[in-house]
């Protein structure tokens, strides 16, 4: 059982390394909107579909004033073939021990194949210029993902 953060509560703050070994930070990003958005693992079916909903529909987020950064446990390496191949034009984030999963309340029990395990959920986070949870979306598929949180800010954010 997972317990993501509510909207309202303040954003963790974090660094973490991104596809290049860059560390990237969340206050990088002060007064802007950061879609922060967590992810299983790199270069599966349903992480791609949503990564490249998201990297094609990136001009939308834009005219939003949306920052896209993708968080996962894959090693950077990993995120950077998972970058080229995609041609992805967002940061991906990689944290290999799962304490930033944890402080959004995306890190708990899994099932998968009859399988129990602990892994990170599908869970995304908006967070406002304030640095403060502005919309949590956890309520999708990959494959409409980009149009939920899009349908959000049409709607929601004029």
């Amino acid at each position: 059982m997972v317990n993501p953060l509510k909207e309202g509560e303040k954003a963790p703050q974090f660094s973490l390394p991104d596809q290049d070994g860059e560390q990237i930070s969340l206050k990088d990003f002060e007064g802007q909107r950061v879609l922060i958005y967590f992810y299983p693992k790199a270069m599966t079916p349903g992480c791609t579909v949503q990564a490249c909903n998201l990297r094609d529909c990136s001009d939308e987020f834009k005219k939003h004033d949306v920052v896209i950064l993708g968080i996962s446990t894959d090693k950077p390496e990993k995120l950077s073939r998972f970058f080229e191949k995609e041609l992805l034009n967002f940061t991906l984030l990689s944290y290999e021990n799962h304490e930033v999963a944890q402080a959004f309340g995306t890190w708990g029990k899994k099932e998968f194949m009859g399988k129990i395990y602990d892994g990170i959920h599908r869970i995304s986070f908006l967070i406002g210029k304030d640095g403060r949870i502005e919309k949590v979306f956890d309520d999708f598929k990959t494959s409409n993902h980009h149009e939920v949180i899009l349908d959000y800010l049409q709607n929601h954010c004029k």
